[in-house]
């Protein structure tokens, strides 16, 4: 049985290491530490083509983050594991395994109390992503490294011109029940914003 923590406590808590690398070895999986994806935080595939269990997990998250999507992604190795593909990606099978997985974390307090109290909370309904709740994600933005350039939209003052990565140029208007109505500057067309979409405001 290899160990894995050594690498693992790069990147989550150290006293989590190696009950991760405990899931590692028993599950057979292939575990890799993937580059930055704006679309997802992590990622599990199940056996196909005589591979077998697949999760990646994105390198830049903090600790807390990275933890907390790993341990999503094994929810989804567990949940298959039971149900194969007869149950929805992020239905109640998947929440019941979620908030098992996560329980030894939360006993041991390895988390901040901020970080702790929000991951309560949020495990009451998990949901397909630590990103679409508001109040977790903001939380857990609290530990990420600075980033001088990116904001979120909510950051911004109405009427800010702001871009995206690949370019394209907003100008910020009302909040619109829990989104931001947002025109953009070359087509006019009006776009909702999440409030936590991270983008760069244009001085």
């Amino acid at each position: 049985m290899q160990d894995y923590s050594p690498q693992l406590r790069k990147y989550m808590p150290a006293s989590a290491a190696p009950i991760i690398s405990r899931w590692i070895n028993d599950s057979g999986c292939l575990f890799r530490i993937s580059r930055n994806r704006t679309s997802k935080l992590g990622d599990y595939r199940p056996p196909h083509d005589g591979k077998g269990h697949r999760i990646s997990v994105n390198h830049n998250l903090n600790p807390y983050a990275f933890l907390i999507t790993t341990v999503h992604e094994f929810a989804h190795l567990k949940t298959w594991n039971a149900h194969r593909n007869k149950v929805k990606p992020h239905g109640p099978e998947w929440k019941s395994d979620f908030r098992e997985l996560m329980r030894p974390f939360i006993q041991a307090r390895l988390f901040p109390d901020d970080v702790q109290q929000s991951i309560v909370r949020y495990l009451d309904n998990p949901a397909a992503s630590s990103c679409t709740d508001l109040q977790l994600y903001r939380t857990l933005k609290r530990y990420d490294m600075p980033n001088g350039s990116a904001q979120t939209v909510e950051q911004l003052p109405e009427n800010t011109l702001f871009s995206l990565k690949n370019g394209r140029v907003f100008q910020k208007k009302e909040k619109i029940r829990k989104r931001y109505r947002c025109i953009e500057v070359n087509t006019e067309r009006v776009y909702l914003f999440s409030p936590i979409a991270e983008v760069v405001a244009i001085k």
